[in-house]
């Protein structure tokens, strides 16, 4: 029998984070495609669009005028996905539409909490690689205002910050812009990997992404095992060993940052390089503006039990999009 290889045969790879497993069936890489190609997109966009919501000086939906803003700019989402005051759920409101009080099948829990739209640039034209480093500080020293701000709320237990590109993604408005949802809860994703984060921590006295960080510092090193895409002196963007998606890819802080909150200006200004040289790479590996979703996974809170052992980072999922070279 011959030997295994990593590009040939199919195997099951480990994700610590979320202490799952993933397939991987590199072999299919190799079979011929007759299905979806994405063509060069050729659209283009003005720079101020008087229909948008989002641009300076417009009236949204709801009839609010937007600030005639001139850089970062941030409001509460006029269509918030959640909401600071509404009526618990009760057993009689789930017997509406289970037709049986709650149990193990017919769960439900009201959630409360508040959104913020974080318009990226007065442009409607410029997407994060589209802007200099010192436009997308902007955006980051916002990240971090919002997310002090937000942290401040007892009733809040989660803050996630997040970017959906693309209307492939479910963007519902081009302007470049991306999100807060300031929640009650923690969600299942990010709980599972604080609870990862605490049994690593117990087990081994270390952290999972330190010790993470570390290890492909080393396997750089090496052509073959080299997953790490750019790096400066305080993030790594690199393809994550248990990527479930193609071009999946995570930014990770190099020391433990716990949160946005705790980063110096030096790393501030790293995190939006390595934010614009990766969304770089995307929009010119495909030839056009690469949607994706980004999450960025911290401290619940800035105040969080929980927070000392989280270990700040950033995940950006593609959609399966193929060009007629991918």
């Amino acid at each position: 029998m011959s030997e295994f290889s990593f590009t040939d045969h199919s195997h099951r790879r480990f994700n610590p984070l979320t202490q799952s497993w993933v397939l991987c069936s590199p072999h299919r890489a190799k079979r011929p495609w007759l299905g979806q190609t994405e063509e060069q997109s050729t659209e283009t966009r003005p720079s101020y669009d008087p229909k948008c919501y989002l641009c300076p000086g417009n009236t949204r939906a709801t009839g609010t005028r937007n600030e005639q803003y001139t850089s970062t700019y941030v409001f509460t989402n006029d269509y918030a996905a959640v909401h600071e005051n509404q009526p618990m759920c009760t057993n009689t409101d789930i017997e509406q539409v289970t037709r049986s009080s709650s149990n193990d099948l017919f769960r439900v829990k009201s959630v409360c909490g508040t959104c913020k739209v974080v318009c990226f640039s007065p442009r409607h034209d410029l997407t994060l690689p589209e802007l200099s480093v010192e436009e997308i500080i902007k955006v980051v020293c916002a990240w971090q205002q919002v997310y002090a701000d937000l942290s401040r709320n007892p009733e809040i237990k989660y803050v996630q910050l997040f970017e959906n590109k693309g209307a492939v993604m479910g963007c519902s408005n081009p302007h470049p812009h991306g999100q807060a949802w300031a929640l009650s809860h923690v969600p299942s994703e990010p709980a599972q990997e604080i609870s990862s984060f605490r049994a690593y921590q117990k087990k081994h006295n270390a952290c999972i992404l330190c010790t993470y960080v570390e290890a492909e510092l080393v396997n750089s090193k090496t052509e073959s095992t080299n997953r790490i895409i750019v790096q400066n002196e305080s993030f790594m963007v690199v393809v994550p060993f248990w990527a479930t998606w193609p071009f999946e890819t995570m930014i990770v802080a190099k020391s433990h940052v716990s949160s946005i909150s705790e980063m110096s200006d030096a790393m501030t200004r790293d995190l939006a390089s390595a934010i614009r040289e990766l969304t770089i790479r995307y929009d010119n590996l495909f030839e056009c503006s690469f949607p994706y979703s980004m999450g960025l996974h911290q401290a619940p809170t800035a105040t969080h039990e929980d927070g000392v052992c989280c270990h700040l980072h950033l995940h950006f999922y593609p959609p399966l999009l193929r060009s007629k070279e991918v």
